[in-house]
């Protein structure tokens, strides 16, 4: 497999921006959707933009590659109408019309043995899930009515609470009345994908975050958002020209060593000479490029940990399935996901499965995995035992988020750090959102507001900083 890069590599136009802050500038080093949203805000303010990325193309965990004839997403991300920070991204790259929300709130969710749907209502909003967990067959009459009082017990609950910090989710749960059962039929459905972390092991307030904008929030908050392309193509190519044309230079394949603090003001980045820098990698690495710079606290950052996602891939020789995307319980499929049309596969089926805290799959050998995940797809699916498969393989993000866990309130640090001029960017900021594409635009945004605060406070740097060093 080979990465896709994006059609324009590096961009070198001179920046023309104009305005109380024309001549300042910023290395932006990251190229996923944090540092996309960071450079767009710091371009758009007048600053003279650089951004590196180590990968061959933008998009960072959210991006594409090809593999023989077809285009792989190489995680299956979906998001919510409630994410409007990155809808809005969309919206300025020029691709909000490559995407699509259902109308309303809808999964299948599949068992071995039988297989229920989870649908809102158009009633006002908390109404409006009653009925599709009034008909949750999966569960008895008596577990959906303690379901139903668990969701109303969310409302009392704080994310902001730093005394909830340290409560796992399946105490609060279980204290609630909420079975075994219960939380691996129905809450695990939202929580393990959102959160990457088992159900019973996550954090209070983030589950809270999750329940309390996404089911308990406005009525359409839920509804479901998925590419129609590859995700290169929203996050990858539509990034690197709309960033093009405003006269950022993007730079792949550049990986930083180190941010080193000027004695006169300002930073160097290899040969880049900048006012200010972002930070937007994950936390191991944003500890080590900071190291030079004098950035202190960065040991804590350790605490917050790693969890990965695996991606099963299968490609059949005919349809097997009309469902577009279905939920797994009782089995070892958490969410299986057509990507056909996305791929461009001509003729067959193509399903991707995708699986959350995959800490116990992480390391399994491909053959390994078929022998688990063939015959779970069957028994979900009988039309997949009736196919021939012609292709099977697997992605795997080892470290796709932080392990979202008791405690890690308190270890997420704000884009403000101890050094001016140097900022933080990530979903693994504390953003007040779990770490997903809604939060790493969020942190995009925040880290720009607040260089730009911090730059126009009137610190002082030395003239040779108001043009970047070695820019083409």
């Amino acid at each position: 497999m080979t990465g896709r890069q994006a059609a324009t590599s590096r961009v070198t136009v001179a920046p023309t921006a104009t305005g109380p802050r024309a001549g300042r500038t910023a290395v932006v080093i990251g190229g996923g959707l944090a540092g996309i949203a960071a450079a767009i805000g710091l371009r758009e303010a007048g600053f003279g933009v650089t951004v590196l990325e180590a990968r061959p193309r933008l998009g960072g965990a959210a991006s594409s590659f090809r593999r023989a004839d077809l285009t792989i997403d190489n995680g299956q991300h979906v998001f919510l109408r409630c994410c409007t920070s990155y809808q809005d991204l969309l919206g300025r790259l020029g691709v909000a019309g490559s995407v699509t929300v259902q109308d309303r709130f809808d999964v299948t969710v599949l068992s071995p043995r039988r297989q229920a749907r989870l649908r809102r209502s158009g009633a006002p909003s908390p109404l409006h899930l009653g009925r599709a967990l009034a008909g949750y067959r999966l569960l008895s009459l008596r577990e959906r009515l303690l379901v139903a009082r668990a969701a109303a017990a969310f409302r009392s609950v704080d994310p902001g609470d730093a005394s909830l910090d340290n409560v796992r989710l399946g105490d609060w749960l279980s204290a609630r009345g909420q079975s075994e059962r219960a939380r691996r039929m129905l809450w695990d459905l939202f929580v393990v994908s959102s959160l990457n972390i088992a159900g019973d092991d996550a954090s209070l307030p983030l589950a809270a975050t999750v329940v309390k904008l996404a089911l308990l929030g406005d009525r359409g908050a839920a509804d479901i958002g998925m590419a129609a392309v590859p995700l290169g193509d929203l996050h990858d190519r539509a990034a690197a020209r709309y960033l093009a044309g405003l006269g950022a230079q993007v730079r792949l394949g550049a990986k930083a060593t180190a941010v080193e603090r000027l004695a006169g003001g300002g930073f160097r980045v290899g040969e880049l000479l900048a006012d200010g820098v972002v930070l937007a990698v994950p936390p191991d690495q944003a500890a080590k490029l900071a190291s030079p710079a004098g950035l202190a606290g960065t040991e804590r950052w350790a605490g917050l940990g790693a969890s990965p996602i695996v991606n099963v891939h299968i490609v059949y020789d005919r349809p097997v399935t009309g469902l577009p995307m279905a939920a797994g319980v009782n089995s070892p499929v958490q969410w299986v996901f057509d990507k056909t049309r996305q791929a461009g596969l001509a003729s067959g089926q193509y399903l991707a499965v995708s699986l959350s805290a995959a800490d116990e799959y992480v390391d399994v050998p491909v053959s390994a995995l078929r022998e688990v995940f063939e015959p779970a797809i069957e028994q979900l699916l009988p039309g997949a035992s009736r196919a021939r498969i012609v292709d099977f393989f697997v992605t795997r993000e080892r470290r796709a988020t932080f392990r979202q866990g008791p405690g890690t309130g308190a270890l997420r640090p704000g884009t403000q750090t101890s050094v001016p001029g140097l900022v933080l960017a990530g979903a693994w900021t504390d953003t007040g959102w779990p770490d997903t594409m809604e939060g790493a635009v969020r942190s995009g945004d925040n880290a720009a507001r607040e260089l730009i605060r911090e730059l126009a406070a009137g610190q002082d740097r030395p003239e040779a900083l108001t043009q970047l060093g070695a820019a083409s």
